[in-house]
């Protein structure tokens, strides 16, 4: 097999429901088996080649779809997982943008505030976590926004399913980024 420039198959439940990036080998199988309800795209993302098929009298052939939704119910409701937070995705939700001064920085210029101050029993969790650059992160300091006199320019949320696979910076395809896009919450930032 040679190298893909987009190596990621989006994994959904048969609802429509992201659940993984996997592997062109991982859904090559899922393809092979029998295990695939729908999939989307424009095309494939690879076309395997095996080898010779004696029943068929032809050469083996997978085409793996960019998208698939795989049969049988899922185990847990992906809707009620709060998807893990860090500090690329935490950046790319807020688009790089200080929460207290409004400069839109490199990722390098940014780090992660907490609102309400982990000293102070702040977690790291969506609701408590803005991006801030290390000027307004120092102004701040040891105090909530109110007590600091800096009010947010814009309050934190927790990304939806579809928001989180977009969040994660992979090379996406067009056609999975369009898949995932036109899903996405009225209100989300990523638009």
């Amino acid at each position: 097999m040679t190298h893909q420039p987009y190596s990621q198959v989006l994994q959904l439940d048969i609802q429509g429901t992201p659940q993984a990036w996997i592997s062109l080998e991982q859904a090559a199988t899922h393809v092979a088996v029998g295990a695939v309800a729908w999939c989307e795209g424009s095309g494939p993302l690879a076309v395997l080649r095996g080898g010779f098929n004696v029943p068929l009298g032809r050469p083996s052939v997978i085409e793996v779809p960019p998208i698939v939704a795989l049969s049988g119910s899922a185990r847990i409701n992906l809707f009620d997982v709060v998807p893990a937070v860090n500090k690329p995705k935490l950046l790319r939700r807020d688009r790089h943008t200080c929460a207290y001064c409004g400069q839109v920085l490199a990722e390098r210029d940014l780090q992660c505030e907490h609102i309400v101050p982990a000293s102070r029993g702040g977690g790291w969790h969506w609701m408590n976590l803005v991006t801030a650059c290390a000027a307004c992160n120092g102004r701040k300091a040891n105090r909530t926004p109110e007590q600091a006199g800096m009010p947010l320019l814009y309050l934190p949320y927790v990304p939806s399913r579809f928001e989180c696979f977009l969040l994660e910076g992979r090379r996406i395809r067009a056609d999975v980024h369009e898949w995932l896009a036109a899903r996405l919450p009225r209100n989300s930032r990523l638009h």
